[in-house]
């Protein structure tokens, strides 16, 4: 694959990006053996003026739906799952009625409620006695009825994705957390300091930041706990460490490189979490009742650029915000983060991308 030299209009808009727009960023193009471009630029933390670099740690939020779905498939893979049998069959209380299945909660089409999720969080001082189990009874107390009949249309929920790392939870006998460290993360050779759903070394981790102007800084008390918030920095406001109440819909943090690995391994034939046939089922997209086709599969959702589909999966939230996209077509994967809350990935992940089409095409 053809190497890009350091000077060229990619790397220029990224530093404009950088400049202007956002705090800080990183992106990375890869094909399956290596890395064809890679960029990291501006500030993980503006008031100490340390540089995002390409080991520097983001929170990924719901990027991590994307791997959820991938330890849900190796546990079919393995027959200690089924895709269509119903969720009563694997939590003991199941908080919704309506045979919805396993397959459903992975491609959104459950028909769960899907409530604005900013306040599920707590800070990392809290982390050490968090209880995950009480703070997902709340949820669901408070969100009690179906917003649509399972199956019956695609309905994006970050409450199906937390079931379905209780799920996970009841059928290994493990925390969501350690079986993805053992059987997600460490296959594809990343060490905690890289990918994790803790912050490890806060020096090797960015702030998240939130536009001083911004429509979301206006309303930020309406929507948000109070206690996330910190001093301004310039032109930003300091997002204070936090991690979501749901792991298994939006814990993971790592940065675009460590990423980049896992969508590595999804362009081998062979990837190294599953087999051939579950990698298959991983793409194929899914249907409604009415056998209607979704733009989701399970675990990705579906896009086009110039005619090239792609599978991706994007994240955003409080002082972060980032996506990564795969292109099986063309043998290329790309990732951006940067960490500032409003930011358009697919708008400038497209017109990043649209750079490597024609220069990685077989």
């Amino acid at each position: 694959m053809n190497q890009f030299p350091a000077k060229n209009p990619t790397r220029d808009l990224l530093d404009s990006l950088t400049r202007s727009v956002i705090p800080g960023l990183q992106y990375i193009v890869v094909g399956v053996d290596n890395v064809v471009f890679e960029y990291s630029g501006g500030w993980a933390d503006i008031r100490n003026q340390k540089p995002m670099k390409p080991g520097t740690t983001q929170m990924a939020y719901s990027m991590t739906k994307t791997f959820t779905a991938a330890a849900v498939l190796q546990l079919v893979e393995r027959g200690e799952l089924e895709l269509d049998v119903g969720i009563d069959y694997y939590l003991q209380n199941p908080p919704y009625r309506g045979n919805i299945t396993v397959r459903q909660l992975i491609c959104h089409t459950a028909g769960i409620p899907n409530p604005i999720p900013l306040k599920w969080v707590h800070t990392a001082e809290e982390q050490e006695h968090f209880d995950e189990d009480a703070a997902l009874a709340k949820v669901l107390q408070d969100n009690p009825k179906l917003r649509s009949e399972p199956g019956e249309k695609y309905a994006y929920s970050n409450i199906g994705y937390w079931l379905l790392g209780k799920i996970l939870e009841r059928v290994t006998q493990r925390p969501y957390a350690e079986y993805m460290r053992e059987c997600v993360l460490k296959p594809l050779g990343l060490e905690i300091h890289e990918m994790d759903f803790v912050v490890h070394d806060a020096s090797r981790h960015a702030k998240g930041y939130l536009g001083k102007y911004s429509l979301m800084n206006l309303v930020k008390g309406l929507i948000t706990d109070k206690k996330v918030w910190g001093h301004y920095e310039g032109n930003w406001i300091q997002v204070r460490s936090n991690y979501v109440n749901g792991p298994a819909f939006g814990g993971l943090i790592g940065a675009a490189e460590a990423f980049s690995r896992f969508l590595q391994d999804q362009l081998k034939e062979r990837p190294v979490l599953f087999g051939r046939e579950t990698k298959q089922l991983f793409y194929t997209q899914q249907r409604n009742n009415r056998g209607e086709p979704i733009e989701m599969t399970l675990g990705w959702h579906i896009g086009s650029l110039q005619g090239v589909n792609y599978f991706f999966k994007e994240g955003g939230g409080g002082g972060f915000h980032s996506e990564m996209r795969i292109y099986p077509t063309l043998g290329f994967a790309s990732v951006i983060m940067v960490n500032g809350t409003e930011f358009n990935s697919n708008k400038v992940l497209g017109g990043l991308d649209q750079a490597f089409l024609g220069n990685l095409a077989p």
